[in-house]
């Protein structure tokens, strides 16, 4: 499979910096450079016209800085949100950059080695992200590789299979996901809700406001609660409707 080029802007005040995130692109057979702004606010309105699927983003701009921006993009929830590379002279902004999912931090001054390894970063989310080639499976064939995703933890994705998953436990900006063999949970910086999104809904049922379970591990139910293992999660009304229909399937 060929990974398609991969469309950038580079959004810095200053034209020094502009400049050489511009010509660090251009070297990069894998990268398309199709915007450059002096602004956050001129970069927002080149997204509208012109989606991308990577950011080199500064930080510290006057009207609306990288930030801002990133946090925007962020709360957009639109599946083609590009990802974010953020380039700045200040390191107190890290944690900041990892709150609204960025890819990566380049800390100014850097030099191409650095961005080339940003940009491979980017690459590999790229190739994590594309469809896969439908191929018919002959009867013989084994069984399709088991489904997993992939939870953001500190500053690497860890793969994490489905049919592992016992139980998530939302607790404001992050998840904890607890998986069969673990008595630690895997903490991650992400929504419940985002979390959500990614699970089959043949798979895992949303029971209440903090929790989302999975049914193949269920091990005793009753009309308020599911019983995991030893640990038994309360169903809250807003989420009773789609739970009784589930109890309804159970026992039948």
């Amino acid at each position: 499979m060929t990974l398609p080029t991969l469309t950038c802007m580079a959004v810095d005040d200053e034209p020094l910096a502009l400049g050489l995130i511009c010509a660090f692109i251009e070297q990069t057979p894998f990268l398309k450079l199709v915007g450059r702004y002096s602004s956050a606010i001129e970069a927002l309105r080149g997204l509208h016209e012109q989606p991308v699927d990577l950011i080199f983003l500064d930080i510290q701009m006057p009207d609306l800085n990288g930030l801002e921006l990133a946090r925007i993009l962020d709360r957009s929830g639109a599946k083609d949100t590009p990802r974010v590379v953020f380039t700045t002279a200040f390191n107190q902004y890290a944690i900041e950059g990892y709150k609204v999912d960025a890819l990566d931090y380049l800390l100014k001054p850097f030099g191409y080695d650095e961005f080339l390894r940003a940009a491979n970063k980017a690459r590999s989310y790229a190739e994590r992200q594309q469809p896969p080639v439908s191929i018919p499976i002959p009867v013989s064939a084994p069984e399709p590789e088991e489904e997993y995703l992939f939870l953001k933890v500190e500053y690497q994705l860890v793969r994490v299979a489905f049919k592992n998953i016992l139980y998530v436990e939302g607790l404001k900006d992050y998840v904890k996901v607890y998986v069969l063999g673990s008595t630690k949970p895997i903490l991650s910086l992400t929504s419940l809700k985002a979390l959500e999104e990614k699970l089959p809904s043949r798979r895992f049922m949303r029971i209440h406001r903090s929790y989302i379970v999975s049914l193949e591990q269920i091990k005793a139910v009753t009309r308020n609660s599911v019983q995991i293992g030893e640990i038994t999660i309360p169903v809250s009304d807003q989420y009773k409707e789609p739970f009784t229909q589930f109890l309804s399937r159970w026992t039948s």
